[in-house]
């Protein structure tokens, strides 16, 4: 079926795609992915989104600072990515991924570093009114406490609860589904019930692949006919709103 989608949430500059990155690209093109936002998590992978964006006027980057990292990273190793994030935010679409993950870290004490580091990303965000990505594994609802007086923020690979994505919902902001849906009851579950004005698709790739092997931006559109189905309506109609909520959501 013929119709345009957007992969709101790829990294085409991670190594697995060392080999054929251009390839991908292209072949993500030909069939419909019309653009592609690439998310950087730290100072090397926010250089390369940015790269990208410059080579490729359909890919998007968005700057970050990964909360998995974070634990065991020093201040200054911070600083540099904060900074870089501040240099270039002309050149970004928006901000991320960036938040909490509380499902690797357990302990407090990494997690309150996790909190203080996010609380200065979304300040930036706040500052120069950019979107912000949220990647808050088993954080949801802390995040979306921390970033209430933004505008403009997705939750990326949602995976929290229904109760949560209610609340993000009536807070006016993006939810996106990943690949995930083809084959996760939970997502399948996030996917029914939440608002189709509210839906964004991503691939998350490399990982999180529908097909055996790994993610690339055109299984983004695996995610639309499983989607339809759950929402009993036209496949269309979800690449449709889907892109124009990318769109909106990180004003391209």
């Amino acid at each position: 079926m013929t119709y345009e989608v957007i992969d709101s949430h790829c990294h085409l500059d991670f190594p697995k795609f060392n080999k054929d990155r251009e390839e991908t690209i292209e072949r993500a093109r030909a069939h419909g992915v019309a653009e592609m936002i690439n998310s950087g998590i730290d100072y090397k992978t926010n250089k390369n989104s940015l790269d990208l964006a410059r080579k490729y006027d359909f890919i998007y980057a968005t700057l970050g600072l990964s909360p998995q990292m974070v634990p065991d990273a020093n201040n200054e190793r911070i600083d540099q990515i904060l900074s870089q994030i501040e240099r270039n935010i002309g050149k970004a679409a928006g901000i991320g991924e960036a938040g909490l993950d509380f499902y690797y870290c357990k302990d407090n004490a990494g997690r309150k570093k996790q909190e203080e580091v996010f609380s200065q990303v979304i300040e930036l965000a706040d500052r120069y009114n950019k979107t912000l990505v949220i990647h808050g594994r088993d954080g949801e609802e802390l995040a979306l406490e921390m970033c209430r007086d933004l505008d403009r923020v997705v939750f990326h690979c949602y995976g929290g609860s229904l109760e949560t994505m209610r609340k993000i919902v009536d807070a006016g902001h993006y939810v996106s589904v990943p690949t995930l849906v083809c084959f996760s009851d939970q997502h399948r579950e996030i996917a029914r019930n939440l608002p189709l004005e509210n839906m964004l698709i991503e691939t998350d790739s490399p990982y999180l692949s529908p097909r055996k092997g790994r993610n690339e931006p055109l299984f983004v559109r695996d995610s639309v006919p499983v989607i339809a189905q759950l929402k009993e309506a036209e496949e269309t109609d979800i690449a449709m709103a889907t892109v124009q909520n990318t769109r909106r959501a990180f004003e391209l």
